[in-house]
């Protein structure tokens, strides 16, 4: 199972980066060609995403993306920093870890809406929350290579 990994700062011209990286991978994997434009656009939302969630919550730790070709399907995981909120990591001092309580804020609505865009692009995707951060996993058929006589 080829795995590529990527981390970086969550800074928003490394967005493109991993759309490139995704959609170049996806592409090897053998993702339809038809629907590279989804992975890339999906990938870009889900790195967005994560980046606006570190610098808004002053997460130094590196946004992480994973790619993953499995035997009939190409899945990305894309990982942030922020801690659920409630769990022992968010409780112990991340700035905005925010309980149920804390008022909807603008970032709230923008997370919101990256996460409609993403599930509109792709059919299946799984939305992760945990003490050591959130993981947005998507996942694409692949269709096997033909080999010519």
């Amino acid at each position: 199972m080829p795995t590529v990994e990527l981390r970086f700062s969550a800074q928003p011209e490394h967005v493109r980066t991993a759309r490139l990286v995704a959609a170049a991978v996806a592409r090897r994997a053998g993702v339809d060609e038809a629907v590279l434009d989804e992975v890339r656009l999906a990938v870009g939302e889900a790195c967005s995403r994560a980046v606006g969630l570190h610098r808004s919550h002053g997460i130094a730790a590196p946004v992480t993306v994973v790619l993953t070709e499995e035997e009939k399907a190409f899945s990305i995981e894309v990982g942030d920093g922020l801690p659920a909120p409630g769990s022992s990591a968010s409780a112990a001092g991340v700035p905005g870890g925010g309980g149920s309580d804390a008022p909807e804020t603008e970032a709230d609505s923008e997370d919101e809406m990256g996460l409609a865009v993403i599930s509109g692009l792709v059919d299946d995707v799984e939305v992760r929350t945990g003490a050591d951060g959130g993981v947005i996993r998507m996942t694409w058929p692949t269709t096997p290579a033909v080999v010519l006589p």
